[in-house]
């Protein structure tokens, strides 16, 4: 017979892709996928999530997910026992009502111990993740890593957008996952996981994929794994007001140029199109220091609140973009060779405006 795992290996294979890559586009883990390809099914909590993990991998890799699944279900049937009537010895007449009835007996007190016993876990688990009616709602901000947690309803998720902040809602939590976005509530079930776009643009900002979800409790919440697609949707907080400069406190002989002004100061993306190998550095706000050697056609998307600052061994080697407000302002490229060091950053200026503004540093 065909082998499923064999498939999603060569797949991938093919496809040069290691698994940390596949990871990264699919939110499914190394373990999982190891366990996909080595048709392992003791890897996986259960077979939903086997099944389900299993038609991700495939789709993603342009595999027939149909197919996939039919090869695991026909391995499953083919290592199942074979019927008991098929190997029992034959037994004595008089037995058989015998053993009938104490085979009843048995069942009926296995049956029994065994609701018995679930009911019991269930109470527990009740009673570990249920809220109360007056629970005060949270609120995450979505950032580069992954989110995991249980999160209830009103609950509320920020993702950071060119715009500024989008807020999410969490609308249900009983027999389904449902997120409230601004273009509608988006449903999730048990064992599923999905790209959603939340803000109407034709491309998905979160990988969605709910691992509980109760079936009569909505004050269970449910148990969700929430990974950005984009770092450029990592929630940022307004900027600092108090840490914008006044533009009649900077040096009068700073070389400084606008890029844009308005009325009010909000959170914005430097895009860097990298055009050749080039060490680069920046730091955003102020957080840490990021550095790395990027290759021709990288990108990396940094947003920040109030500013960046970036330094370039080579700024003919990079293309400098800032996004804000729904509009993309190029700020071209610098003489090949030459050491570029700059801050990007608000402004506030002597007409009351807010600016962003590029400042040449030594």
């Amino acid at each position: 017979m065909e082998s499923y795992g064999e498939i999603l290996r060569k797949a991938r294979e093919a496809k040069n892709l290691d698994y940390d890559t596949v990871y990264r586009e699919t939110s499914i883990t190394k373990e999982y996928l190891i366990g996909l390809e080595e048709e392992n099914v003791f890897a996986f909590p259960g077979e939903p999530y086997m099944v389900g993990f299993l038609k991700n991998y495939a789709d993603f890799l342009g595999v027939d997910s149909a197919h996939v699944a039919a090869l695991y279900h026909a391995k499953k049937l083919q290592e199942s026992p074979p019927p008991a009537e098929l190997t029992k010895r034959e037994k004595p007449r008089f037995l058989i009502p015998l053993l009938v009835a104490a085979g009843v007996l048995l069942f009926a007190g296995l049956v029994t111990g065994t609701v018995f016993l679930i009911d019991n876990i269930r109470a527990k688990n009740e009673a570990n993740v249920s809220v109360s009616k007056g629970k005060i709602s949270k609120k995450y901000e979505l950032g580069e890593k992954v989110f995991e947690g249980r999160v209830y309803k009103n609950d509320q998720l920020i993702v950071g957008s060119e715009k500024g902040n989008i807020f999410l809602t969490i609308a249900e939590t009983e027999s389904i996952f449902g997120l409230e976005t601004p273009v509608g509530v988006q449903f999730v079930e048990l064992s599923e996981e999905i790209e959603m776009d939340v803000d109407g643009d034709s491309k998905p900002e979160l990988i969605v994929y709910v691992s509980d979800v109760s079936q009569k409790n909505v004050d269970r919440g449910a148990e969700v794994r929430i990974m950005l697609k984009n770092s450029a949707n990592a929630a940022v907080a307004s900027p600092d007001e108090n840490q914008i400069p006044n533009a009649e406190d900077l040096p009068k002989d700073q070389n400084r140029t606008e890029v844009f002004s308005d009325t009010r100061a909000y959170p914005f993306t430097v895009n860097a199109v990298f055009r050749a190998g080039c060490l680069f550095r920046y730091r955003s706000d102020r957080k840490e220091v990021v550095e790395d050697y990027f290759a021709n056609g990288d990108v990396i998307n940094i947003t920040s609140s109030n500013g960046t600052r970036i330094w370039m061994a080579n700024g003919n080697a990079v293309k400098l973009q800032v996004v804000a407000n729904g509009k993309t302002y190029d700020l071209g490229v610098s003489k090949a060779g030459e050491v570029v060091a700059e801050d990007i950053k608000w402004i506030k200026d002597t007409d009351g405006k807010y600016k962003v503004v590029v400042t040449k540093l030594d």
